[in-house]
């Protein structure tokens, strides 16, 4: 219901883990919980994740919208460069295809965490 919900349920499944994880939640048209997967596990400062994997995903479930986390090692949840333009890609990429992306979310240490729509980061 909230990005703070998000970010509370994801950070019992990332934690503080060594290398950053890329999870997409896939969401129906009431924007309830339909599936979540583990998209990518990247090194301690990146994950370069495939846009092709997490929408193969989401079309197969049906999905109407996406929500996208991943934890940064650093416990910084700042975004990097690298973090708004894939945050924007996948925006205009599900646009195309119909599947709405609600926001990404970054996670921190000790619960700290982003979001980029709420930093208005596309």
């Amino acid at each position: 219901t909230s990005p703070g919900d998000v970010a509370e349920f994801l950070n019992g499944h990332l934690g503080d883990r060594p290398q950053e994880h890329m999870i997409a939640i896939y969401l129906d048209t009431r924007n309830r919980l339909i599936g979540w997967t583990i998209a990518h596990i990247g090194t301690i400062n990146r994950a370069a994740v495939e846009p092709r994997t997490i929408f193969q995903i989401a079309l197969t479930l049906n999905a109407a919208g996406l929500i996208l986390s991943h934890n940064h090692p650093s416990g910084d949840p700042s975004p990097s460069a690298e973090d708004l333009g894939f945050t924007r890609r996948m925006a205009q990429a599900g646009e195309l295809i119909g599947i709405r992306l609600l926001d990404h979310l970054i996670l921190g240490h000790d619960g700290a965490w982003t979001s980029l729509r709420q930093l208005g980061g596309w």
